[in-house]
This record gives C-alpha cells, structure tokens and sequence, in this order.
C-alpha cells in the first residue's frame, strides 16, 4: 500500500486505477460497509466499557454468578444488549456532529482522544512490572514465568454472547475465530490513505506515518500479549474483561477512560473515512446510483456522512461484538487483498507510468501478501468469506451492466498489452500453420455509390465480417478512404473514424476501424494492403462489395480501380472475398434453407470450403447443407473426380456432398456442356455487342491521335479471339450455376484473374456475364498457400 499510495490517492482510488473500474467500485463499496460496520463495532467497544465501568449507568442490568457452571465468588456485572443499543445510537449520533464539523474539528479533538490513551497505555506497563501475587487482586500473579508458561498453551472454550465463559455455551472458539476477533484492531492501517485527499503532502504523509504507526502498534501487541501472559492466571484472564484498568497503576480509572476514548477515536475515524470513500466512488461517475452522494472539490460529504450513520446506527442495533468483528474483517481484507494485487500486477507489468517513491518493494511479496489475505479470510470463516466474495461478485456484475464505461489506464489494459507485444513476437513473421490460421478479414468500407450521411459503412458488410468468424473469435479491420491532402483532411478522417468505430461497435463486430487520406481510392488500397497490420497480424483476406453500378455514366473510373485492387491483392498474396447482393445477405435472425453451393474451378488453398464451414457455425445458415461442383472436361473423368474430391472431404471432416459436372471449356456453343439459359444467352449477347462497340471506340481514338490502342491509361493489345473465348467460358459457367443452384442460399465461385492486355472495362463485362442472375454469390480468389489441413 506505502508503494502504490505515493502516486496518490486513497485505497479505493489505486485499486480502481490499477485493476480497473469495475473491480475499484466493487472493492471500495465493500471496503466503505467494512468502515461502517467497524464504526459500529468501535462504539459498541467503548458503550461496553463505560457500563463496566459505571455499572449503575445500566438501565437494563445482567449478572453473572457462574463461569463454566461454577459459582464464583465476585459476581460479573455484564452489560444488557439493550444498554449497548441505546448508549451506542446516543454515541453514533455525537459522533457524528464532531464529523459534520469538518477535517478541521475532528484535528482539534484528536490530542483530546490520543493523549489519555497513550497515558494509559503508561499506566498499564507500569501496573504490570508492579504487581505482585493477589495484588491488586486476586488472581494477579506479578510477572512469572511459571504463570507464562501456564498461559503459553491453548484452551479454547465455549462463551456466552457476553463472552463470558459458559459450558453448553453458544459461541465456539477456536485460532480462527480468535484472528478474526482481534483482527479489526489492525485496521488503522487505511487510517492515512483514506484521508489521503485532505494531506498536504500525500506522497510523504503516507508512507512514514503508515509504516511507524505498524511497527509501534505491532511492537505494542506483542509486548503486551508476552506481558499479561506472564502476569495473571488463565481464569482471570478468561473472567475480567477490564484486566488492564484492573492491573494499572496509578490510577485504575484512568484506563477506562483511556479504552472509551480509544475505542471512540477509532470510531470517529471509520465514520470520518467512510463517508469520503463513498463520496470519492460517487464522484468517478461509474454508478448513476450513487449521484447522490457526489461533492464538490473541497466541501464536506454530508449526505454520505448520513448514510453512513443510518449504517452505523443499524449494526448498533445488533449489539453483539462478535457478531459484528467477523463482517468487518473480510471487507477489510477484502480491500488488503485488492491493495497487494494492485502493487503486483503494476510492479510485475512496470509500464513507464509505474514511478512510486517509496522504491522497497517486489511483486512477490505483494502477490504472497494477496494469498494470505485469501487464506486468512477462509480461515477466520469460510461462510463469511462466500458471502464477501458473493457480495463483492454481485457489485461487479451490477458495475458491469449498470455501470458507466472507464478508461483509468489500469493495470489489466496494461496486462492486455504487455501481452499482445509478446504473442505477437512469438508469432514471428513466418507463415502461420494451417491449423493454426484465422481469418482476418480486411473490410473494405469505401462504397461505390453514397451511403447515407450518418452510416459509414454498408450495414451488411459487418454481419458478413461476422459470418468469416467461428463463435466470434477473430479480428476485423475496417478501412475506409478518405480522398484529399492529408494535411488538410486530417481532422475529418479523425472523426470519420471514431464514427466508423462506434458504428462497428454498434453492429456488435469486433475489429478496429482505419481512415486513410490519399489522393484517390487506388493509391490509398495500395497504401492500406502494404502496411496495413503488424507481423503475422496482417490481414490475409479482403472483403468488399461487387460494384454493381458500375455503368453509370458518372462512375466511369470504377472500371480500372475495381481491377487494380484485385490486381493488387494478387501482387500482395492476399485472399479476395467479393460479395454480391449484399443488400440481401441475412443478418443472425434471418434462417436460411436450402444449399450452399461451391464451384470449386481453381485450385485455392481450400478457402472456399473453409469459409462455407464459417457460415455453417451461424444461426442464419446452419440449417443448410453443403454441395461441392467440380468440373471435368470427360465423362471418363467423373467418377475419379468424385471419388478424389470426396475422400479429400472425408480427410478433412466436411460433410458435403460432391456433384461433378462434364464440360468442355474450349468448346463453342454447340458443343458440350449443354445448352445455355436463356436469360444467359441474352446478356451473353449483350455483353459481345457492348465489348465491339468499346473496341471500336479504342480504335477509332488510337487512329484518331496516332498511337497505340489504349485503356485505362495504358497500352493494350487486345486479341479478340480470346475476349470471345472468355465470353463463351464465363456465360458457360453462369448457365451452369443458374441451371443447379438457382435456389441455393449462396454460391461461391472462383474469381477469375483479371487478363494482363485486357481493358478493365472487358474484365467488369466478363463479371456481369458470370454474375447474370444470381442473387446472391460470394466471388473467392485463395492465395498461395493452404488454409485447411488433414490434420487436428
């Protein structure tokens, strides 16, 4: 705690900003009842002195005659739980007055609470190194190493709720129980940081008081536990609850002065801490809740004051110590707990912030320091300890849901990117294993038309990013590009990606969002496809929609850019998805029937079987099924094709099912293959009339101007026996997918590589003519490796 609170702040405060804000609420809420609770206790301790010390002040009196079922000869005057309940309401309430009065009164009347202690405290060593044998009283031995020796050994026995030995008593007692009644007069060692905000020098304050405050009290425990052992008989020891005032010299009564201020000095600082620390939560703004108790920079928290007292006032009631002390103690080590796995997770992670003063410190010995805390707590009572914990659990679960969002740079975000810097390194820059290899996808969100003004990307495109993932696992990245000089556009690509994330985050997708300025759509994918991730966290698939409005008279360049990115992804090694009828593709409550159909022409590295198993893990597609076209050019050829591709699905654990197809590419149209559709055949038409009439043109502005044959800004050769064989190729195709699959859920085909000394304008011809008619297709281009293994 001396180590973390030099960077300032009370508890509450280092545990939210080092493990986060849901995990500082719930602690520090805990922690805030612990000091409420502890104020009860600590007024109970000090009522039940003064009735042992004016028992005539008792309205209600008990007396004991007997210990352990023997009569003894000084009856035991025992405070009723209704004298505890009324004292302790009166003491609560003047208590609190003083507290209203602000930091300023509480400092004046601190000399009036700490010198009779220490006083007394003088008075009892001294009493002890003077007693001798029954005297003062019987049962007081003087110092004696035979009464040490007596004493040194255990013998727990039952109690009544007064605690005063009783054979068929109700309370047990044991070490456990033991630790945790003593353990709350430990707890004065928050007493600085919960006040941290009032310190003129928090950094100094802390850490010398906390320390020296721990070594004298610890010192004081154990002299005096060694002391009275060796000073008076186990039964005096069991029966007189008073034995310090009863054994100090000189002046007896003094002590019990001495006991109801202490007592009353460690009530008033509970009283005093818990207020500020549930202020302290309500001012971070995490819990709307908590608005109430919310204060301004130096003002008093009364509202939260109130509380606390009604809080007080409630265990006051119960009037029962033992009952009390257990509850105190686990939301005290609740929060030492939080406290040592702050100090070890920001010691352990040491991020350049992690600069505390105070320099003896190891994350070690926090981490072990955490472990006791837990060990203690279970110890002490594991039922109390469930319901801390369940309690603790439940404020976390309710910040979570409830809560405001945070970012207080704490340790899990550093833990999250220590992390990633290490996995990363581990994954080196080599090819990833196929077994080991994940989609991710690169989200290409430019549209080739205008999407409306608040909406940055195509609503669809995220639900099929999240169609790429297996149960969600996996990264997408978003790009988009802004057209402009950089300088002068790099405001507006700020903001236009701080929309584009929270519209992901919107859409439920996890991934990250990019802007890029460059001076056209080209140059900036051809940015984005070099630099885009780090190391094997590149992404290896491009996503986008197929331009279907390519023949506007107004979008004339969508030709040549649409070529060049698929170019560039080639030349990149990177996998292309194309999507068309996006404006169709289901989201997650939309079921699909029928069949998912692959026409597997190249050779891909098994992308297409693999994203077709990605649709299948989503609610809309897992109701299909899979089937497989292969193309052969024999008839001969089918049934070894069949059997080929099957045992390679078995291999692989796919279940589909594989339909081959006979079909002879280079054939023209009266050959093989089977006669075309004729919704095919008219846009195939089409299509040759289009292509002639763009030829024509090239021709006509090559003479025209006196150079070679150009598109797109560049010399072509165009040899038109190929562009018709491409024709008749492509419309062969789409007859085929329009024969089979014209009431598939979705198809997926090889993308055809753009022609080198083909016109864009040819390419995009060709596409229309694969595309005709199909509602729905994922067009897939693999790259040049493997993505599925026969091996787990």
């Amino acid at each position: 705690m001396t180590t973390i609170i030099t960077t300032g702040g009370g508890p509450y405060y280092l545990i939210g900003r080092a493990l986060g804000p849901e995990v500082g609420v719930s602690i520090g809420l805990c922690f805030f009842l612990g000091n409420a609770v502890a104020g009860a206790l600590y007024v109970l301790g000090a009522v039940e002195t003064f009735l042992k010390a004016v028992p005539s002040a008792g309205i209600f009196r008990e007396t004991i005659t007997q210990v352990n079922g023997t009569a003894i000869a000084q009856p035991i005057e025992s405070p009723s739980s209704h004298d505890l309940q009324i004292y302790g309401i009166v003491v609560t309430i003047l208590l609190c007055f003083i507290v209203f009065g602000g930091v300023k009164m509480i400092n004046r009347v601190a000399p009036a609470f700490l010198i009779p202690v220490l006083f007394s405290v003088f008075c009892i060593f001294l009493g002890i190194f003077l007693a001798r044998k029954d005297h003062p009283t019987e049962g007081i031995t003087g110092l004696s190493s035979e009464t040490f020796k007596e004493n040194w050994s255990s013998d727990y026995q039952k109690t009544n709720n007064a605690g005063i030995p009783e054979t068929d008593g109700s309370v047990s007692w044991n070490f456990n129980s033991l630790v945790g009644l003593f353990f709350p007069a430990v707890t004065g060692i928050m007493a600085g940081s919960n006040r941290s905000s009032s310190l003129k020098d928090t950094q100094r304050s802390i850490p010398v008081g906390t320390l020296a405050a721990t070594l004298t009290t610890t010192s004081l425990y154990l002299v005096s536990l060694m002391l009275f052992g060796a000073v008076a008989n186990r039964e005096k020891l069991l029966t007189d609850r008073l034995l310090t005032a009863t054994i100090a010299w000189p002046f007896p009564s003094l002590i019990k002065i001495g006991i109801i201020l202490s007592t009353m000095g460690a009530a008033l600082q509970s009283l005093t801490g818990a207020p500020r620390l549930l202020a302290a939560i309500a001012n971070d703004d995490i819990l709307p809740i908590l608005n109430y108790f919310k204060v301004a920079d130096g003002s008093e928290p009364h509202v939260a004051t109130l509380f606390t007292a009604f809080l007080c006032i409630g265990c006051v009631v119960i009037g029962n110590l033992d009952l009390i002390t257990p509850t105190v103690t686990m939301f005290f080590l609740l929060c030492y707990t939080g406290v040592n796995l702050s100090c070890f997770l920001l010691d352990l992670l040491d991020a350049p912030s992690w600069r505390p003063r105070w320099k003896f410190h190891h994350w070690s010995l926090s981490l072990v320091g955490a472990l006791l805390c837990i060990v203690i707590m279970f110890l002490i009572s594991w039922s109390f300890t469930v319901v801390s914990l369940a309690l603790a659990s439940l404020i976390y679960k309710y910040v979570s849901i409830k809560g405001k969002a945070g970012d207080w740079g704490d340790g899990f975000k550093s833990a999250y990117f220590q992390l990633a810097l290490r996995s990363l390194r581990s994954l080196g820059a080599s090819q990833v294993h196929p077994k080991n290899w994940y989609p991710i996808p690169l989200i290409f969100c430019r549209p080739w038309g205008k999407l409306p003004e608040n909406v940055p990307c195509h609503p669809k495109l995220a639900d099929f990013a999240n169609c790429m993932k297996k149960k969600g696992r996996g990264m997408s990245l978003f790009v988009s590009i802004l057209d402009g000089d950089y300088h002068e556009c790099a405001e507006d690509a700020k903001a236009a990606c701080k929309q584009l994330s929270t519209y992901i985050d919107y859409k439920n997708c996890e991934g990250v969002a990019e802007i890029v300025v460059a001076p056209n759509m080209s140059e900036g994918f051809r940015g984005i496809i070099q630099t885009m991730g780090l190391g094997n966290l590149k992404p290896n698939i491009v996503v986008m929609r197929y331009p279907e409005i390519w023949r506007r008279e107004n979008l004339t360049e969508i030709p040549a850019t649409f070529v060049g990115i698929i170019n560039d992804c080639i030349v990149a090694n990177k996998a292309v998805v194309i999507v068309k009828g996006l404006d169709e593709w289901p989201n997650e409550y939309q079921r699909q029937y029928g069949t998912i159909d692959l026409y597997w022409i190249v050779r891909d590295g098994g992308l297409m079987l693999l994203l077709s198993q990605l649709l299948l893990t989503k609610e809309s597609f897992e109701n299909c099924k899979i089937q497989v076209f292969c193309i052969a050019e024999e008839d001969a050829d089918a049934e070894g094709l069949k059997a080929d591709v099957k045992k390679f699905l078995y291999d692989l654990r796919m279940q589909a099912e594989v339909i081959v197809i006979t079909m002879k590419w280079d054939a023209q149209m009266d050959g093989g293959g089977g006669s075309p559709q004729d919704e095919s055949l008219e846009a195939f038409t089409s299509a040759q009339h289009r292509i002639a009439d763009y030829l024509t043109q090239m021709k006509a502005t090559a003479e025209r101007e006196g150079t070679p044959l150009m598109a797109d800004g560049k010399p072509v050769v165009v040899n038109e026996q190929q562009v018709e064989k491409f024709l008749y190729t492509t419309l062969k195709l789409n007859s085929t997918i329009l024969r089979y699959s014209r009431m598939a859920a979705v198809v997926l085909v090889s993308l055809p590589p753009p022609p080198l000394s083909h016109p864009a304008y040819f390419y995009m011809e060709y596409m229309d003519l694969l595309l005709e008619n199909i509602p729905r297709i994922l067009i897939v281009r693999g790259y040049r490796r493997d993505v599925v293994t026969l091996f787990t």
